[in-house]
């Protein structure tokens, strides 16, 4: 999932062709919660892709599944090093840089960039997924759910702070300090904390800012599909009753849960009709 990268949504899906291709051009040029009502600012989903281990049409499935999940006006917004192949109606933008030493290990650092103040003159409520999540529900409710601050409770060390980072929403530009401390400070944090979603949740805590999803919405295909041996091998995977995204994280990921297999010995993976039916 570090390689994975996600999407941010924003106001309404564009429908401007010329705005589109500009942008695409910069390479060569549970219980229902107590929800806020939705007012004027825009909602961004924003992903990232970086390097080749993602294709375009992982963007594109992540849009349309939005598209298809959502009743609320949106913009798609892709941090990006490669726009080919990515469908018009996303966004495109460069992914800001970190500014690290050479050499310095990635751990999906990269993420760390949609806290930029100022990202590219975005404004509204940012909703983060990474490509690899697949979306089987409503998600209207990512957006409306208060706080300040929103990432997935760890499920297997749930006494731990750090939160996953493959869906959050905060405002943009509501935490200018994440990324001037990030940088100051990179040979201590790179010792303290094992990856981004590590720093990210210390960070959104210490400012007393930090919750979490409803445990219900967001759950792991590892832990929470997969039949464990000997049922593994007869019943397929099955989905958790109230879920909305689904995460994957580890050895497996959406192909290998459509087409069966992906998996270490001890978990054994049968195919999946119901991501098949939702992973497009």
């Amino acid at each position: 999932m570090l390689q994975g990268i996600g999407l941010l949504i924003q106001g309404d899906v564009m429908d401007n062709q010329q705005q589109s291709d500009q942008t695409h051009d910069f390479q060569q040029d549970g219980l229902q919660p107590d929800l806020e009502p939705i007012d004027a600012q825009e909602n961004i989903v924003l992903c990232m892709k970086w390097g080749t281990k993602y294709g375009a049409e992982y963007v594109n499935r992540l849009y349309n599944m939005v598209k298809r999940h959502t009743t609320l006006p949106f913009k798609m917004v892709c941090l990006t090093d490669r726009t080919e192949g990515i469908d018009p109606n996303v966004q495109c933008f460069p992914i800001p840089p970190l500014d690290l030493p050479e050499g310095s290990p990635e751990r999906g650092w990269n993420k760390l960039s949609t806290f930029e103040p100022d990202l590219y003159g975005l404004t509204g409520n940012a909703l983060f997924l990474d490509l690899d999540v697949v979306i089987v529900d409503n998600i209207d409710a990512f957006f409306q759910e208060k706080g300040e601050f929103l990432i997935i409770h760890d499920w297997k060390r749930p006494w731990r702070v750090t939160g996953n980072s493959s869906v959050y929403r905060f405002q943009l530009g509501a935490f200018p300090e994440i990324l001037p401390y990030f940088r100051e400070n990179f040979d201590e944090i790179r010792q303290k904390f094992r990856n981004e979603q590590a720093y990210l949740s210390w960070f959104v805590h210490k400012e007393g800012k930090l919750s979490y999803w409803n445990d219900a919405w967001c759950k792991s295909y590892k832990y929470h599909c997969l039949q464990k041996i000997p049922l593994a091998y007869f019943k397929p995977p099955v989905k958790p009753e109230g879920v909305k995204i689904i995460i994957f994280h580890g050895e497996i990921n959406p192909p290998d849960a459509i087409n069966g297999g992906g998996g270490k010995w001890y978990r054994y993976v049968l195919p999946s009709d119901w991501i098949k039916e939702a992973w497009q």
